[in-house]
């Protein structure tokens, strides 16, 4: 049996990983994406274990002296993190795993895992990933203005990534989402 890709998708807050991620998996059903745990307080209509893993900070730092995660960071004031076991599980059942997580996470698991893809999502413009994030309605504009700073620096990563997308369009950015992930699994066929 084939083992799995994995294939990491990060960029700034506000970048539209998360739609982007839940188009690419409604047509490529056969992904598996990992879900992240994390110390901050859930979203309206967010539920455990859907979007996250909501752990205390005591026991998000206990997981941690155990071991258990593939990665975690400390972004905008909480802990988030992969649970290793789960990524590498599904991995040696042959399935592609996506990590849909923050860049500082991103370079974590590539240092650990070569084999990485690493896929970087950007939008348009500042002005619009400030519109995007304030469109959700759940930061305060000091909140709002941590993370524009946060991906000011989180831009100067993107030539670590092998693959960058704009979001500048919805259909057009998961189309090529779409190609990449098809593009990989050809290469896969070709290595076989």
């Amino acid at each position: 049996m084939q083992h799995g890709k994995l294939i990491i998708i990060s960029g700034p807050s506000g970048a539209g990983k998360g739609t982007l991620v839940d188009r690419l998996v409604a047509r490529v059903p056969e992904l598996w994406v990992s879900v992240s745990a994390t110390t901050r307080a859930p979203r309206p209509g967010e539920s455990e274990g859907e979007e996250y893993f909501f752990l205390t900070a005591d026991e998000f730092a206990r997981r941690i002296d155990a071991g258990d995660f593939l990665e975690w960071a400390q972004v905008h004031g909480n802990r988030y993190g992969t649970l290793r076991s789960s990524v590498e599980a599904k991995m040696a059942e042959g399935r592609d795993v996506i990590l849909e997580i923050d860049p500082q996470g991103a370079m974590q698991v590539k240092s650990l895992m070569h084999d990485a893809v690493l896929v970087f999502v950007v939008a348009p413009s500042m002005d619009e990933l400030e519109r995007r994030i304030r469109g959700r309605g759940a930061e305060t504009d000091e909140q709002v203005s941590v993370r524009l700073n946060t991906a000011v620096q989180e831009l100067q990563l993107v030539g670590n990534y092998d693959f960058v997308v704009e979001n500048d369009d919805v259909a057009r950015a998961t189309d090529e989402l779409v190609r990449i992930i098809e593009s990989l699994a050809q290469r896969t066929k070709d290595d076989a």
